[in-house]
């Protein structure tokens, strides 16, 4: 490590030398003399009032910055190796990009000229590079980065001579508690979900690592999320017949949610869903506060003054605006000081149970959606107000089988599910969720449009976000027996149509349970569809749904055949998103093998993507 420029570079043990990091952006000054520490050294750059620490800490090289007066930093600068092929970048489940795949590098697709907040918008705080070889090339080297401080921090994508490189650039605030930057760097062998192996090792060594099987055994009920695909439902479906319907056509798990509007499911429903051996629950969330008087949903109506005496306030004292404009985001600071007396949270799980429901489904908490407060008695920052979130949905998890949308790792320990970390958004997505027309919108009541009105997504959307070639499992390869994670709320199986075969396929090599939108009339047309899809997952998920990810990889240079292997053989899974066969597996299938089995059993999604007329 240059201490002059921070410049990193790296030798492997066959000699390789490379590249982690170029000079920072901008320049810090003179630096001045190094000391050395009982772990590492340490230096300063007295011009910019910052002091840094590196340090050997579990095979990595772990660099600690502290400022003394708020300013920006952009470093590390990466991907500018010349032997860089790929980046491995965590935008939800995960994608391995080509550097010099000429989609990523311009157009409406792409990457270059971006940036993204690692807090927010990334499901995993990390990226990487994999160096030298072609992608099915065992000679690899690769570069894993984990920002342990990722509030504040952003990663900036640039495409240089045709190849994207990422610098990453943080925040050093005393008001909003950034004044320290952490980045740590890994050596790895290049394979394509190689920083999530290193994350996943990272976490563990801080016991922030949760188990699923640890959940389960605190709370037996959260078993059941093993084999279950989810599903919102509507109309019909969330009656007791409805359940009955599913029931008889072989669907042994599942998770049904609801929204909070005036017609939820009733008690003889819930009934009829537990004793199914299904999980039951509302959607719910403390995020948003209206007049009760004019309320657009029941979630956001508080008793007497919460609203607006919690909502969050900006430094200019107005309040943070709501979804879509309505009302204002509510603090979870408010809300932790006054629980202990006011109940304001508790009584709302109370009203929003009293059917009986088992699971319970917390919409935004666990998301990088957080949030400085600069309300009067509730001041807070967004490391505050991720660990008041990670407090109510601590108490929330003793009593109900607890999800939340797109779960980021800090949540990990405390979710056993989440809605949202299987799907790598693009941006143009909004845009098209935004377009009612196409899109379709929250009517009618009992079969909302944006639910159920099948939608073709344009070609760049439909390639950032499904292409197989660059989709990997980096989400899974850290979290895969934490926590069960699920693809978008909005995105059902069914909502679009020809990216069906593929997101069938990536569902079983990742060993994560489908999403579906149902009602009376969707029952009937697609019930037989989910029914024999969920029949073949349920016991690869049973067996599986508790062990990590131990292997995932490409099995030819087009990359459209993938394996993934679960526990210490527990499951192999093998996908064909191509169209010739491979070693007998035809094109548009997947084989599954468990331990044990004597041959591998066959899902060929089309042949069960006709519902029938």
């Amino acid at each position: 490590m240059d201490t002059a420029s921070l410049a990193v570079t790296a030798r492997a043990a066959d000699g390789t030398r490379m590249v982690l990091s170029e000079a920072v952006a901008g320049g810090l000054g003179a630096p001045g003399p190094v000391t050395r520490t009982a772990g590492g050294a340490r230096w300063s750059y007295p011009d910019k009032g910052l002091s840094v620490t590196a340090s050997s800490e579990g095979g990595r090289l772990r660099i600690r910055m502290r400022a003394e007066r708020d300013q920006k930093v952009s470093w590390p600068v990466t991907g500018t190796d010349r032997a860089v092929s790929d980046v491995q970048l965590p935008r939800g489940e995960g994608l391995d990009i080509p550097v010099r795949d000429a989609f990523w590098n311009s157009g409406p697709g792409g990457l270059a000229g971006s940036s993204v907040d690692i807090g927010a918008d990334l499901a995993l705080p990390l990226w990487g590079y994999a160096m030298g070889g072609g992608s099915s090339s065992a000679a690899r080297h690769g570069v894993s980065y984990v920002v342990a401080t990722d509030i504040g921090t952003s990663l900036g994508f640039a495409s240089r001579g045709g190849a994207l490189r990422a610098t990453a650039a943080h925040e050093f605030s005393g008001g909003e508690g950034t004044r320290e930057y952490e980045v740590s760097f890994a050596l790895t062998d290049g394979d394509p979900v190689a920083p999530a192996v290193d994350y996943r090792s990272y976490l563990a060594e801080r016991g922030e690592l949760g188990s699923l099987r640890e959940k389960i055994r605190k709370n037996p009920a959260n078993g059941r999320l093993l084999g279950a695909f989810h599903a919102y439902v509507w109309g019909e479906a969330r009656t007791a017949a409805g359940v009955e319907r599913l029931r008889k056509l072989g669907v042994d798990r599942m998770w049904l949610g609801y929204d909070a509007g005036p017609d939820p499911m009733d008690a003889g429903a819930v009934k009829a869903a537990k004793r199914a051996g299904y999980l039951v629950g509302p959607y719910d969330s403390f995020a948003n506060g209206q007049d009760p008087k004019t309320a657009d949903s029941p979630t956001s109506a508080w008793p007497g003054t919460v609203y607006p005496d919690f909502c969050v306030k900006k430094a200019d004292g107005t309040a943070e605006s709501g979804f879509g404009g309505r009302g204002c985001y509510m603090s979870s600071q408010a809300f932790e000081q006054a629980e202990p007396s006011k109940h304001y949270l508790a009584e709302r799980t109370r009203e929003m149970t009293a059917n009986g429901a088992n699971s319970y489904f917390l919409d935004v908490d666990a998301t990088g959606e957080v949030f400085r407060d600069h309300g009067a008695g509730h001041e807070m920052t967004k490391a505050d107000d991720r660990k008041n979130r990670l407090a109510r949905m601590g108490r929330l998890a003793k009593g109900f089988v607890l999800g939340s949308e797109s779960a980021q790792p800090w949540a990990n320990g405390v979710l056993a599910f989440d809605h949202g970390s299987g799907t790598p958004v693009a941006d143009g997505l909004w845009k098209l969720e935004r377009d009612k027309g196409t899109w379709g919108g929250y009517y009618p009541q009992d079969a909302p449009k944006n639910f159920f009105k099948p939608v073709a997504l344009p070609d760049d959307l439909a390639t950032a976000m499904y292409d197989p070639k660059y989709r990997v499992p980096l989400y899974e390869t850290a979290l895969h027996g934490s926590l069960v994670n699920v693809e978008r709320w909005e995105l059902s199986y069914d909502k679009l149509p020809a990216q069906k075969t593929n997101r069938a396929l990536l569902a079983m090599l990742y060993n994560t349970p489908l999403n579906f939108v149902l009602d009376g009339p969707s029952l009937t047309k697609n019930g037989k569809e989910l029914a024999s899809l969920q029949r073949y997952f349920a016991p690869l998920h049973k067996a599986a749904g508790t062990e990590r990810m131990t292997s995932f990889r490409w099995l030819t240079g087009d990359r459209s055949v993938q394996r993934s292997v679960f526990g210490d053989g527990v499951l192999t899974v093998t996908a064909n998103f191509g169209h010739t066969a491979y070693h007998g597996l035809p094109g548009g299938c997947v084989d599954a093998r468990l331990k044990g089995d004597a041959k591998p059993r066959r899902l060929c999604p089309a042949e069960v993507n006709t519902p029938a007329s």
